[in-house]
């Protein structure tokens, strides 16, 4: 596998971190209601994780050689991740966290993939934040699970 190949990957889950960090403190603000508060307080603590997952990712970037773009070269994704018309309707927004979380997945094993027998460094990066990302789905489908009983 190219070096190139595995920046521009890296890249792409570092604008992914960093457009979570932005609509998990979307979220966090704007949600109303009674039922929303953990949901608030849970995705306002995330975005410190998030956040630490696209400095490591840029640190991994600049390190094996690739630059670090600007935020007018940052891919955007995650229209399941707006914020919702109706700033009391949590459960789509949990379902938008929960499809981030498997679109991170997805993006993590991918780069463990091609760094497998290539770069031993990017990949137990990309392993460990995989597991962080993992937990995250996990907390919020145990979250889905409730909300939807109502």
């Amino acid at each position: 596998m190219e070096r190139g190949q595995i920046i521009q990957e890296l890249i792409k889950a570092y604008a992914a971190e960093l457009e979570t960090v932005q609509n998990y403190i979307a979220a966090s603000v704007n949600l109303d209601g009674v039922r929303s508060d953990v949901i608030k307080k849970s995705l306002a603590a995330d975005v410190t994780t998030e956040l630490m997952h696209a400095q490591q990712l840029a640190a991994r970037v600049k390190t094996i050689g690739g630059t670090v773009p600007g935020s007018l070269n940052l891919l955007r994704e995650q229209n399941y991740l707006q914020p919702p018309q109706d700033t009391t309707d949590v459960v789509s927004v949990i379902k938008g966290v929960i499809t981030a979380e498997e679109a991170a997945i997805t993006q993590y094993n991918k780069i463990i993939k091609i760094c497998d027998g290539q770069d031993y460094a990017t990949q137990d990066l990309a392993i460990k934040i995989l597991a962080d990302e993992e937990e995250h789905r996990r907390e919020f489908i145990g979250f889905l699970k409730e909300y939807e009983k109502r």
